[in-house]
């Protein structure tokens, strides 16, 4: 009889991966690094539009302190969706794996 249950090689290398990584995985300066680039992404087209307002002939005059507080602002937008980004992928990580220890617990008892 065929268990249907048996956790897949890519589970178990994703459960040996978790727990040597996981603690690595949940530090913000890691979030941080891994999620930038998607975050300036999503901030980047702001920042575009916004430095080069000029090409737009009736958009109202931005002065140089209010272009400081934008990019800031932007930097920031950017900086937060990158945390949070890594924060919600940790824990679809961390969900996972706990489904899958189960899953071997549960797997275990029966054999």
């Amino acid at each position: 009889m065929v268990n249907l249950r048996m956790l897949t090689k890519d589970e178990l290398l994703f459960i040996e991966y978790w727990e040597k990584n996981r603690d690595k995985e949940n530090l913000i300066l890691r979030q941080l690094t891994m999620g930038l680039p998607m975050g300036l992404v999503f901030a980047l087209p702001v920042l575009v539009v916004v430095i080069f307002h000029g090409w737009y002939k009736n958009m109202i005059y931005i002065s140089d302190s209010q272009m400081i507080v934008i990019i800031i602002t932007v930097l920031f937008v950017a900086i937060f969706f990158s945390i949070f980004r890594g924060k919600f992928k940790w824990e679809q990580n961390e969900q996972l794996y706990k489904e899958l220890k189960f899953k071997q617990k549960k797997d275990d008892a029966a054999h």
